[in-house]
């Protein structure tokens, strides 16, 4: 419990330093650290319009892939999200990746050395494979699903 306790206070900490960051450092504080890391001015023209469409959603799931959860923060603060929503959805992505982290860490721990066996078996390559079939699968699922 205090796992899930502790990763959801850096998480949400961490992403109120990434917002402040953005919000008063703005667009040229933003591409001269993603500069760095080949992020060009036109992807971020397309971040931030989709951070105007999407805010809410992104800094939600952005919680959950890597590099976004930093950039996630960073974008919502130069597009200017008003902080009170940026907290509640950014507050509950981190709640929800402590959790779900917290939860795999606890029933996988105990199994680590078969998980590296398996995972030196089949490879990176292996585990991408693995993983593009089910994003087919889930994404099939969904279109098939009755609309409402």
């Amino acid at each position: 419990m205090l796992v899930i306790l502790f990763g959801f206070l850096g998480a949400t900490g961490g992403a109120d330093i990434g917002y402040a960051l953005g919000h008063h450092g703005g667009r040229p504080f933003v591409e001269k650290f993603g500069a760095r890391f080949r992020i060009r001015p036109e992807q971020l023209a397309r971040a931030e319009l989709f951070f105007a469409r999407h805010g809410d959603k992104a800094v939600l799931l952005s919680r959950f892939v890597l590099g976004l959860r930093t950039w996630g923060s960073m974008l919502a603060g130069m597009a200017r999200m008003p902080f009170w929503r940026f907290q509640l959805f950014s507050a509950i992505g981190g709640l929800a990746w402590a959790t779900v982290i917290g939860i795999a860490g606890y029933l996988l721990g105990s199994n680590l050395g078969l998980l590296e066996t398996i995972i030196r078996a089949i490879g990176v390559a292996g585990l991408v494979v693995i993983a593009l079939i089910v994003a087919v699968l889930v994404l099939a699922q969904a279109r098939a699903a009755p609309r409402r």
